[in-house]
């Protein structure tokens, strides 16, 4: 009897307390930064068109073989507007197929795709979970603008800006520090090369 009564005072705590879980369909908890969902295709705002140039090696790369695209001539390189030669015509990804890997953005030199926080995609249709490039185009613009998202690549050049404009500020800081000038390196000698 004491034992059911010890049962009994947990669960009116438990019933008078805080809720410890999320009601999902109409709350939905945060999700972690460095959380992977489906992946999206990224677009470059400067020169209006997708990062993507259909060079298919996320497709060869893939596990599962859930993508498929095709490419086409660059209008906008015939005019002088974009650097790249080639584009994507279609791209399709079936999310059903989709193991959320990451090896699509890990191989792609473009930094075209990526792995988005979207991971909310159910539908009742037999094919709707295949997502066609105007979807993965939207999708990828929405979490650029959520996330902040920019290049990989153009992040690193900035990162090595920076490193090669603080290489010679760090030199002269240290030959003050040793109470001189900073040192030139010496003038070949003539008839040397």
């Amino acid at each position: 009897m004491l034992n059911s009564l010890r049962g009994l005072l947990v669960t009116l705590k438990t019933f008078v307390g805080k809720p410890v879980t999320a009601q999902y369909p109409t709350w939905h908890l945060p999700v972690q930064e460095s959380y992977m969902g489906f992946p999206v295709l990224t677009w470059d705002a400067k020169v209006g068109e997708p990062y993507c140039v259909a060079c298919m090696v996320c497709i060869r790369m893939c596990p599962t073989q859930c993508m498929s695209a095709t490419m086409k001539d660059n209008p906008l390189h015939k005019e002088g507007k974009s650097h790249r030669r080639k584009m994507v015509e279609s791209f399709a990804i079936n999310l059903g197929r989709c193991i959320v890997c990451g090896i699509c953005e890990e191989v792609c030199a473009f930094d075209a795709i990526t792995m988005s926080h979207i991971h909310e995609m159910g539908t009742f249709a037999r094919n709707g979970r295949r997502v066609e490039m105007d979807r993965l185009l939207e999708l990828g613009k929405g979490y650029q603008k959520e996330s902040g998202w920019r290049p990989p690549t153009e992040l690193e050049k900035e990162k090595q800006a920076a490193l090669k404009a603080a290489q010679p500020a760090t030199a002269t800081a240290t030959a003050e520090a040793a109470g001189g000038s900073p040192v030139a390196s010496p003038a070949p000698k003539d008839g040397a090369s």
